[in-house]
């Protein structure tokens, strides 16, 4: 189960952070589009040492070496426009990393990734909780029945919550997303535990 950050300001956000790492978050994506540099360097700073290992970086990637972050995400449209992308693969570059993700938008875009990807998102899957008017065009979990990428694991995105995560994962998503269903609670612990007890008792 992978949470990504609100994008925007959230009151004692670190301290949340690190009370779901010590409740067994496995992955964190952080997304603050807005951010420079610097203040990314920042809020990286503040998070303990021995989290950083769980920290996957959207942009600002050259701050992954000064922060012994291995883990890196592209967008869409950084995979569609950098035309460097593929040298950034190279296998001495790529063996830097323990993982890089992407995100699609379509079981089209998902099945026609590089091996380069560990693992993607694939959204939205429901009516998104955080964004306003972002919703599905068409049904995912019909969609997905075209999958013939097997070797990047599908990550659903858009809308997953506590009501939905056993439907999702029953259907064919091999690990979900939250966000909107964690910063828009107003006990974003609690609801992050239940979260991950209906994960894992699908795991079972």
């Amino acid at each position: 189960m992978i949470l990504i950050t609100n994008p925007f300001y959230v009151e004692d956000e670190i301290n949340i952070l690190h009370s779901l790492f010590e409740e067994g978050l496995s992955l964190l994506h952080i997304r603050k589009p807005d951010f420079s540099e610097l203040e990314m360097a920042q809020f990286i700073q503040q998070i303990k040492p021995e989290y950083r290992k769980k920290l996957v970086l959207h942009n600002h990637h050259s701050l992954a070496e000064d922060f012994v972050i291995t883990r890196i995400h592209f967008s869409k449209k950084e995979r569609k426009t950098d035309h460097n992308f593929p040298a950034r693969f190279s296998k001495p570059c790529r063996y830097k990393y323990e993982s890089i993700s992407t995100s699609t938008h379509s079981i089209e875009d998902f099945n026609s990734l590089e091996n380069d990807f560990d693992y993607a998102f694939l959204s939205p899957v429901f009516k998104s909780i955080s964004k306003e008017n972002y919703h599905p065009e068409i049904d995912l979990f019909e969609e997905i029945k075209k999958r013939s990428n097997y070797k990047t694991k599908l990550v659903a995105l858009g809308g997953i919550d506590s009501e939905n995560i056993q439907e999702t994962l029953k259907k064919g998503f091999d690990d979900i997303a939250l966000l909107g269903s964690i910063w828009k609670n107003e006990n974003p612990l609690k609801q992050f535990k239940l979260c991950q007890q209906i994960a894992q008792l699908f795991s079972l």
